[in-house]
């Protein structure tokens, strides 16, 4: 891994159009932080309230190490007991003064605290309040939700694995999307309310953010009356669209979407026969023939090398992409020199204090990327600064640190 920091910091800063706005978040794991974090980036001033212990994903192992750092920069953080009656005021005053609230914890909890939206909106009536769940009110709004279960519940599942062999998707698909539609409905609310004065509360969901991901399928279904196969198993849209293994067991995905992408490849790579072969003319008549034709592009591109194959491809401009792990993407070429890896200093476990690279929000505002203004906060950094701002004095933050009522 040698990323160079200097690629993203020499970089002008991106524009702030959320500078000055104040966002107060409860949340924890992944779509609330991940919604927090968005607002964040765009320029506001994100104020993490953390149970008195700090939030859990600080110390989470494995899948689960990166949620904190990757999600809570450009945040402050003070730590509260919200179950003290003095825990709970501070919160309050610190809502009472904000332009957005977000939270994603179970149905109810908020509300056990005066937090929910008709607690801090009949003191706040300018207040957007985002309410992140795993599900929209219903039925189901009371069953306990993970990006997991609406994964399997919702048909991302069963469209990612083999038949017979559901699998979820390989990342946090629905927290980190669920947490961008609550960041954009945020948004819209906060246009409207400089149209009428007034806030609104936002709700988002992890069901219904799968369901939309999976709605291509299910209006396939709609329109050829044939529902729609694991991708593993699927009639593919185009003939030449798959993962090659090539010379010395290296993998390339390859694809040709359009005839003139295969009259390309063919004369590329010197397939002319196949070019000629009328049985492959269009790419309609290359999918029906793609049994016979999938075996013989194997066969004939086995005796190249990945590197060879992605230097013709790009040079042709046709579509292709080595099969990458992850931890890859700390050398790419375009992210490093696009500055699309900025250093953060990790928070928490045996690394706390060192600096690691992590990916910006995939935008850009008059030509820059969103930086990183504030690393990710330690455990109630920001508690002091943040009740001195609410009036609270040294003696007072003393004596509420005494009680454990704040870290």
């Amino acid at each position: 891994m040698t990323p160079d920091p200097a690629s993203s910091h020499d970089i002008r800063p991106a524009p702030q159009p959320l500078q000055g706005l104040r966002v107060v978040e409860f949340t924890h794991m992944v779509m609330g932080p991940a919604c927090g974090m968005v607002l964040a980036d765009l320029g506001a001033d994100v104020v993490k309230i953390e149970p008195i212990e700090g939030d859990r994903t600080r110390h989470l192992l494995g899948s689960g190490a990166g949620f904190f750092p990757m999600f809570n920069r450009n945040k402050k953080s003070i730590a509260l007991d919200l179950r003290s009656a003095d825990g709970t005021e501070i919160a309050r005053r610190l809502c009472a003064k904000a332009d957005v609230v977000a939270e994603n914890f179970k149905p109810g909890t908020m509300a056990k605290y005066g937090l929910d939206y008709p607690g801090l909106s009949a003191g706040n009536p300018r207040l957007i309040y985002v309410s992140l769940k795993g599900f929209l009110p219903g039925p189901y709004d009371n069953r306990t939700a993970l990006d997991e279960v609406v994964q399997m519940m919702g048909g991302l599942a069963y469209m990612t694995g083999r038949p017979g062999d559901p699998l979820r998707a390989g990342t946090s698909i629905n927290d980190i999307m669920g947490g961008m539609f609550g960041a954009i409905g945020a948004l819209g609310a906060l246009v409207q309310r400089g149209i009428t004065g007034r806030g609104m509360e936002v709700q988002g969901a992890l069901f219904e953010n799968n369901v939309f991901l999976v709605a291509q399928h299910m209006l396939q279904y709609a329109i050829t009356g044939k529902a729609a196969e694991p991708m593993p198993n699927r009639i593919s849209a185009w003939a030449v669209y798959d993962v090659f293994t090539v010379r010395g067991g290296e993998q390339i995905f390859l694809a040709a979407v359009s005839d003139g992408q295969w009259k390309v490849l063919c004369q590329a790579l010197g397939f002319e026969d196949l070019l000629a072969d009328p049985a492959y003319a269009t790419n309609n008549d290359r999918v029906r023939q793609r049994p016979r034709l999938l075996p013989t592009l194997r066969e004939r591109l086995a005796a190249w090398s990945a590197a060879e194959l992605s230097s013709i491809f790009e040079r042709h401009g046709l579509p292709f992409a080595p099969i990458r792990r992850p931890e890859e993407l700390f050398d790419d070429p375009h992210l490093l020199a696009t500055g699309g890896l900025a250093e953060i200093r990790l928070a928490d476990g045996p690394r706390a204090g060192e600096a690691a690279p992590a990916p910006l929000c995939p935008i850009t505002l008059d030509g820059a990327r969103l930086g990183v203004r504030m690393d990710p906060p330690r455990m109630g950094e920001h508690t002091t600064e943040l009740l001195r701002e609410l009036g609270y004095t040294d003696g007072d933050i003393a004596a509420l640190k005494s009680r454990h009522v704040v870290a």
